[in-house]
């Protein structure tokens, strides 16, 4: 089933289950594929004993990923494009009903919650109609394909009061947690610049001129979903598509919701002021190989503390900063560097370590004052159940989303951006607006 005409605007329904069942049902019934809606229905809490209800939308390849982060609960019900993936999860799933449509997954009434595992161009669309059915929500990253829906759906998840996570599971581990510690604590004293590097590449190529046919097991339609028709080719699957333009953002898309997670979360960042970026030439189709972007943040306030501003930069591909051997300090293939007043602190993953380091010999670190995560997914079950906190719901995974968008935005409007993260605007760039909210194929619309 493909998209079609509108669907209504709004459900005014009291019952939850009801009020998700009609909308849907009618909107289906049209060959949805747009929604101005804002509905009515409430979240579902558990018992922290009970099972939480699961639908899981993109069950292979990072969605098998998350469906086994999730598999402690009941999972109700399957979605895929692909029929041999749809088919291995059943196997191993035989309760769950099965879809191919999203869509038709969010009728289903009995869900608590979904987690959504497919490319970026679909992430906002499955995120924001199943907030808005009252579901409980757990995305992959990046949080949304477009800067305007990062902020949709953050927006969304405020206003339904749903549970939400950002699938970016290292933030859960004990590493950045130190890190968050000795910066706050103010172990290199204060911060005003921080490099991240990191050697992965999602980049390259021209549109195919070749029409081979569709896979009997895939529906290219329903993976195509909003973005633009174009011809089946296998270059885009199963995970090409995300040096595509129409569907991924490249190898920031892919890697900065992880690694400038770190610096967001110890320097309390929020928007950037101005974005730079530097590449290739731009493609029409495909994203660059070796991106540098230059984020530069405001000074922000931390109690009565003013946290100085902040240059930030952003470096794929293999591109390392140039000062890592001035500086003295090793040249891993990824990492994360602090520069601050009283030193250098570098971070990747799994570990750190201060610089210089006879400076830092007798530095006793500083006291463990953030607590242990239960576990990324375990964190989003709990809140489900009890309406705790998530360390990547989407306000904060939203903008962190919309900063690592914004990279690709100043790319390929080939200028500096001034943004006004407030209007959600790039001030001085009006030719950004159909990079920062990009159309839809026909039948296909977010608010």
């Amino acid at each position: 089933m493909g998209p079609g005409r509108d669907g209504p605007s709004e459900v005014g329904i009291m019952n939850r289950w009801v009020n998700r069942r009609r909308f849907l049902a009618r909107t289906v019934a049209a060959g949805l594929g747009s929604i101005g809606w804002a509905g009515t229905a409430a979240p579902r809490r558990r018992s922290p004993n009970e099972r939480l209800n699961l639908g899981v939308i993109g069950v292979a390849n990072r969605g098998a990923a998350n469906l086994e982060g999730v598999q402690s609960e009941n999972v109700v019900a399957l979605c895929d494009v692909d029929d041999l993936y749809l088919r291995a999860a059943a196997a191993r799933f035989p309760r769950a009903r099965t879809y191919h449509d999203f869509r038709r997954l969010l009728d289903q009434p009995d869900l608590d919650a979904v987690v959504v595992s497919t490319p970026d161009h679909v992430h906002a669309f499955a995120s924001i109609w199943a907030m808005e059915a009252g579901l409980h929500v757990y995305c992959e990253k990046p949080l949304t394909h477009s800067v305007h829906e990062a902020r949709l759906a953050a927006r969304t998840a405020l206003r339904r009061g749903v549970s939400t996570q950002m699938g970016t599971q290292i933030h859960a581990g004990d590493n950045y947690r130190r890190v968050v510690e000795h910066v706050r604590s103010g172990t290199i004293g204060q911060i005003a610049e921080c490099h991240v590097w990191i050697d992965k590449t999602w980049s390259g190529g021209d549109r195919p001129t070749e029409t081979p046919p569709v896979p009997p097991h895939l529906n290219w339609d329903l993976w195509l979903g909003p973005a633009p028709e174009r011809p089946y080719h296998p270059t885009y699957l199963p995970g090409e598509w995300r040096r595509w333009w129409e569907f991924g953002n490249g190898t920031i898309g892919d890697m900065a919701c992880h690694y400038l997670d770190l610096p967001f979360w110890a320097l309390q960042l929020r928007h950037p002021i101005t974005i730079t970026a530097h590449g290739p030439d731009p493609h029409p189709e495909t994203t660059p190989l070796g991106l540098t972007v230059e984020y530069e943040f405001p000074a922000r306030r931390d109690g009565d503390t003013i946290l100085p501003p902040v240059r930030l930069t952003w470096r794929d591909s293999g591109l390392k900063p140039p000062e890592l051997d001035a500086l003295g300090v090793p040249q891993w293939p990824n990492g994360v560097l602090f520069v601050g007043s009283n030193g250098l602190l570098l971070a990747d993953y799994d570990r750190h370590r201060l610089f210089p380091e006879n400076d830092f010999e007798a530095v006793e670190p500083p006291a463990l004052w953030i607590p242990a995560s239960t576990g990324h997914y375990v964190e989003w079950i709990e809140a489900c159940k009890t309406g705790a906190p998530t360390t990547c719901n989407f306000d904060y995974a939203g903008a962190l989303t919309e900063t690592v968008l914004l990279g690709n935005v100043a790319f390929r409007a080939r200028q500096p951006i001034r943004w006004n993260a407030a209007r959600l605007k790039a001030e001085n760039c009006p030719e950004a607006e159909a990079l920062i909210r990009p159309p839809y194929r026909r039948g296909w619309r977010l608010a």
